[in-house]
């Protein structure tokens, strides 16, 4: 190499080769590798295609086991832990905040669109249904769910959502409720629970189900269950379970069930 064939490995201005081949031979082994890698990708494409065409949008193809819906609460706790100082405003002011953002969505102005919304009866009915899901029919109607449904707990009088007195609101989101549950220890500490929902009554109606996705119901809103604990022992970390009963749900199942502890500081 020291005279210099380094350079013409490179490049052998003799034979005109280019790393050992001339430009003919490069330019035939470029499109060789062009055409092969072009037809490698149809092969995919292909049958990503054909196997995209047996799959349905709006459902799993194999649906051999179905988890019932979970349940869940606002506002957003870290940990499910609630703790403020109910004379302390900046102390359940990010509580209040997760509540009002969510809630905004349920206000009547919100749902005036016959096209997107329809009223789905005042009292407690079986589920909708509103056609298969690979039917003709397009987006679903959603059933209208007012925030004033909830009460006690619709923030609309009460716009701390009991916070400010000590006596905090969750909101509910899944299938069906019963009365919440209570540590053993906790029981005389809880004091009354009030339920707010759909016809003055805490539960979930079967009419707002089933769901269709986010794509066949774009306006969908699921009914709420307001919780109000009205007599939360002050200075004190309290325990509560909340469980949904209902069609699918076992008694010893951890599906549908959360723990949320209060601490309310004086």
């Amino acid at each position: 190499m020291a005279d210099g064939g380094w350079r013409k490995t490179l490049w052998d201005p003799e034979t005109r080769e280019f790393i050992g081949r001339t430009r003919e031979r490069w330019l035939k082994i470029s499109v060789f590798y062009v055409i092969f890698y072009t037809f490698l990708s149809g092969i995919l494409i292909g049958t990503i295609q054909v196997l995209l065409m047996t799959l349905s949008a709006y459902k799993p193809k194999y649906q051999d086991r179905i988890v019932p819906s979970g349940l869940s609460f606002l506002p957003h706790a870290t940990n499910f832990d609630i703790i403020f100082k109910k004379d302390d405003p900046s102390s359940y002011e990010a509580y209040v905040e997760s509540l009002k953002k969510f809630i905004e969505q349920y206000n009547d102005e919100k749902q005036t669109d016959d096209r997107k919304f329809e009223d789905c009866g005042a009292i407690p009915k079986s589920y909708t249904e509103r056609g298969e899901l690979d039917s003709n029919v397009g987006q679903r109607k959603s059933c209208r769910f007012s925030r004033s449904e909830l009460q006690g707990c619709s923030g609309e009088i009460d716009t701390t959502f009991g916070f400010k007195e000590g006596k905090p609101c969750l909101i509910v989101k899944s299938n069906s409720l019963p009365d919440a549950l209570k540590r053993e220890e906790d029981k005389g500490k809880i004091g009354e629970i009030k339920y707010f929902g759909f016809a003055g009554r805490g539960g979930f109606p079967l009419q707002y189900y089933p769901y269709y996705g986010k794509m066949l119901h774009p306006n969908y809103l699921q009914p709420l269950v307001g919780v109000k604990f009205t007599n939360l022992t002050m200075n004190k970390e309290l325990k509560v379970e909340c469980r949904v009963y209902g069609g699918g749900y076992e008694k010893d199942s951890r599906h549908g069930v959360f723990y949320v502890h209060f601490t309310v500081k004086q």
